[in-house]
């Protein structure tokens, strides 16, 4: 069982396509050096891809690389035994290990995976934003993390996506719709074990979830005192430009405050007299 960080010279195997360390009490975070594994980042051209099929001989470089050997794979969920087809198997497994922190947006850049198991770490943090720009994955597994935020909707643009697993997370808000999204086996099931998330698949609709609109409120109230603080602005400028230029109106306005002034004195003055006869007699 291996131990500790995923060292920056793994991610100096420029040709990686193939990485399984699953299963292993792997610490620490994905180094963003990752996209320097070009061999998960480039699509491979298939007149070679189909020649070295035929063959069980590709071409990396300068180097020619044996594919004859049979590999069992673990994907979508199920063991697959792979055999000079395994050239056209691009995966990257680092489930079940402790690796921690946020999803690196590099993994983006990987455009080549056709799996990706993230899943029964301890990521947190959003999801890449651009993770929709795996056109390739078939297999995408992220779930049993603790990963939040909404779910990006580039997600829905993934068309070779067959499997998705997205549970047990604290993931939130709507979930995004798109036309692959829509064929996926029991989905339900994908997004089970995120209470915030709301939406179809999912009988939990948007409205009923508590916090859900909080945004809106605070928009809402931003806007009431905004409004409230203009309109109250705007009244007192009406009512010292009338002032300033109706010299009868601003005469009238001084009497009426002179009296209020006087009237109430005279009764602050009567009830203080009131007051010490009551206490003196």
């Amino acid at each position: 069982m291996f131990c500790g960080h995923i060292p920056d010279e793994l991610t100096e195997l420029v040709n990686l396509q193939y990485l399984d360390l699953g299963y292993n009490n792997i610490s620490g975070s994905i180094p963003r050096s990752i996209i320097n594994c070009t061999g998960m980042t480039q699509t491979r051209d298939n007149d070679d891809l189909r020649d070295a099929f035929t063959s069980g001989v590709y071409s990396a470089g300068n180097e020619l690389v044996d594919y004859t050997e049979n590999l069992t794979v673990l994907t979508k969920g199920q063991e697959r035994l792979y055999t000079g087809e395994i050239i056209y198997m691009v995966n990257l497994d680092l489930s079940c290990n402790s690796l921690m922190g946020e999803i690196p947006e590099e993994i983006s850049a990987l455009v080549a995976l056709k799996s990706l198991n993230l899943s029964w770490n301890n990521f947190n943090g959003k999801l890449p934003e651009n993770i929709g720009a795996l056109m390739q994955v078939e297999s995408l597994d992220l779930s049993h993390n603790d990963l939040s935020g909404e779910i990006p909707s580039s997600l829905s643009t993934l068309t070779s996506l067959s499997r998705l697993n997205l549970s047990y997370n604290n993931l939130r808000g709507e979930i995004p719709t798109g036309n692959q999204l829509q064929t996926l086996e029991d989905p339900a099931y994908i997004y089970i074990g995120n209470p915030g998330l709301c939406g179809p698949p999912l009988s939990v609709n948007c409205s009923s979830i508590p916090g859900e609109n909080h945004g809106d409120a605070s928009n809402d109230l931003v806007s009431f005192f905004l409004a409230m603080g203009s309109g109250y602005v705007m009244g007192l400028w009406v009512v010292f430009c009338t002032l300033l230029f109706k010299r009868r109106w601003r005469v009238s306005w001084y009497s009426l405050c002179d009296s209020l002034y006087d009237w109430v004195y005279v009764q602050l003055a009567v009830t203080w007299t009131s007051v010490r006869a009551k206490i003196n007699g």
